[in-house]
């Protein structure tokens, strides 16, 4: 196959591995109530952590990240940056968009992360440090995931990554979309906060 018809594979690959649901699987193994009737509705590890189980929602921050990085690594492995790249975006556009749930998934920060790790692992742990720093701080998930998604394409592009900051602008821009609905909670002052019930 060549390197130019290998490109949709990625893009395919990696939007098949993004849309697997581990956190409605994990739950439902759990034996929990279904995951898009508790809290925010949300498929992803913030809301698995409003079920009271922080085991399953570190499990499904884990799998959901995982899934982000075995696409790009294998597509890149097989066809190089152009590749790992297109599959990083298969991923991040499976997870909020799955097939198998009607295309409602998650928000996109764990497979966001992932992706980051597979494709220049210092921006992910700079995106870890502001999203923790501003969640030990605000107690807001969603807040801290929007800042460090929004620093995260300047960093790239500041240390000389323009076509990984151009990726990631588009993957920010999207997360922003996804986040539009805790956007205005949080300028309502209705936010949930970070281990709260719902």
């Amino acid at each position: 196959m060549s390197a130019d018809a290998f490109l949709p594979v990625a893009l395919a690959f990696g939007y098949l591995l993004g849309s697997i649901p581990f956190g409605l699987i994990l739950t439902k193994l759990a034996g929990t109530a279904d995951l898009r009737s508790i809290g925010s509705g949300n498929i992803g590890a913030t809301n698995v952590l409003r079920t009271g189980r922080k085991g399953l929602a570190a499990a499904t921050l884990i799998c959901d990240m995982l899934k982000g990085t075995l696409a790009v690594v294998v597509a890149g492995y097989y066809d190089g940056p152009n590749a790992a790249m297109l599959a990083a975006l298969g991923a991040f556009l499976g997870h909020l968009f799955p097939l198998w749930l009607k295309f409602k998934g998650g928000k996109g920060v764990a497979v966001y992360i992932g992706v980051l790790i597979g494709l220049f692992w210092p921006a992910a742990i700079v995106f870890c440090v502001i999203w923790a720093s501003t969640a030990f701080t605000s107690r807001y998930s969603s807040l801290s995931a929007l800042v460090a998604s929004f620093v995260t394409p300047i960093f790239l592009w500041w240390f000389g990554h323009p076509a990984l900051a151009s990726l990631f602008a588009v993957l920010s821009l999207m997360l922003f979309y996804m986040h539009r609905e805790y956007i205005q909670r949080l300028q309502a002052g209705t936010e949930g906060r970070i281990g709260e019930k719902k």
